[in-house]
């Protein structure tokens, strides 16, 4: 190092040292990268978790009636669907599930129980799923929502491509006054058929 007359420090072994710093850069990625191979053929890097698909769709029908809300809300009063009915409630959420599965089956029969025989509302194949919907009405009071939910238990634990079952009960105007008591009642979580009951919002 040599000081010059102007007052500026020249460093002659500045070229030098920038190289030994890049080769200890240099070095050290190396080295990283040496560490992240040896993990990944180890398998010590874990994948992140994947959601469950029963959890996924209690997320859906937990935040169907935000959906539903949020659709009436349109810029210039543009057509919209204004969920009124059950047939609302399946358009909806066939098209809030294929958002997430791919092979979503609407309206696959059912064994016949107690004589009669139904069709359920979705099927997903892949996750051998079965989502049962219903909204709430004038006549569709606790007791009869029971006693249907129970035979519809009853009907999808015959059914060869239900592993599991979720029945979403729509009621935006409050009629069931007790439903997390249903929803307690019914819950099983015994496999290989574990049941959810879900009555929003």
């Amino acid at each position: 190092m040599a000081l010059l007359g102007d007052g500026h420090v020249y460093v002659a072994n500045f070229k030098e040292q920038v190289e030994r710093g890049y080769q200890g850069s240099v070095k050290s990625g190396l080295g990283i990268l040496k560490a992240a191979k040896e993990d990944i053929e180890a398998g010590n890097l874990a994948k992140a978790p994947e959601q469950s698909p029963l959890l996924l769709i209690e997320q859906i029908c937990s935040r169907f009636h935000l959906v539903a809300r949020q659709l009436r809300s349109r810029h210039g009063g543009r057509p919209t669907l204004d969920v009124q009915d059950e047939y609302d409630v399946q358009d909806l959420m066939h098209a809030l599930l294929c958002l997430h599965f791919i092979d979503v089956r609407p309206e696959e029969y059912t064994p016949s129980y107690a004589g009669k025989a139904s069709r359920m509302d979705f099927l997903l194949k892949q996750e051998s799923i079965v989502i049962e919907l219903k909204m709430t009405r004038a006549g569709l009071g606790p007791k009869e929502l029971s006693t249907q939910l129970i035979e519809d238990i009853e009907r999808y634990k015959a059914h060869p491509d239900c592993q599991a079952l979720v029945c979403f009960v729509y009621d935006p105007a409050g009629l069931i006054p007790n439903p997390r008591g249903i929803e307690a009642d019914l819950k099983r979580d015994e496999n290989p058929f574990p049941v959810r009951v879900l009555i929003r919002p």
